[in-house]
């Protein structure tokens, strides 16, 4: 969840902005509309995620990530388009933002709670969120000496290989866990072990 970038974007959308050669007030104006996309995705996503499953939102929302962060990092390898279509950055970012909103944002506190049994499930869910928050810090600690080290595009799309690696996972090993119940997902772990 982490890896992919999100809270990186989220923290620093006006120094992106800026990077992308928005002026500082309109960066701060284009980060609001990031909190505000976030927002209205999450809402969005809390409302099917019971029609469609979990899986779907993950694969359709890390699927949009990847898009979006290639986009973007493909966007900061173009002096044209950096020229030309600076607008390019701010649908990358609100795109990939909505993206998450819909997929990894809430289906991984969702999926967390719903796929440890329950005599693990306490401790399990604890490693899982102090994990999630040190990669968090890890993350966007070292954004703007990534971006330095191997170019902005570069970080994107580092980003985005690791929403690739997140996709395979989720599609190759990750339960559905919409409508069945922990006793089901355990035995499908067990028997995939």
């Amino acid at each position: 969840q982490q890896l992919i970038g999100i809270n990186t974007v989220i923290y620093y959308a006006p120094t992106i902005f800026k990077f992308a050669g928005l002026s500082s007030g309109s960066a701060i104006t284009e980060a609001l509309s990031v909190g505000i996309t976030n927002l209205i995705f999450t809402g969005v996503a809390i409302l099917v995620l019971d029609r469609f499953g979990r899986r779907p939102l993950l694969i359709v929302g890390t699927v949009g990530c990847i898009v979006t962060l290639g986009t973007l990092g493909a966007f900061f390898a173009s002096p044209w388009l950096q020229s030309n279509a600076s607008w390019l950055a701010l649908v990358s970012l609100i795109g990939y933002i909505a993206a998450y909103a819909v997929g990894l944002g809430p289906v991984f506190w969702l999926m967390i709670a719903e796929i440890f049994p329950l005599r693990v499930r306490s401790a399990a869910m604890s490693t899982s969120t102090i994990a999630n928050w040190a990669s968090n810090f890890a993350v966007s600690s070292f954004f703007l000496t990534l971006t330095g080290a191997i170019t902005k595009q570069g970080t994107f799309w580092l980003y985005g290989a690791f929403g690739i690696a997140a996709l395979l996972f989720f599609v190759f090993k990750l339960p559905e866990t919409k409508d069945r119940s922990l006793e089901e997902i355990s035995a499908e772990a067990a028997g995939a072990g």
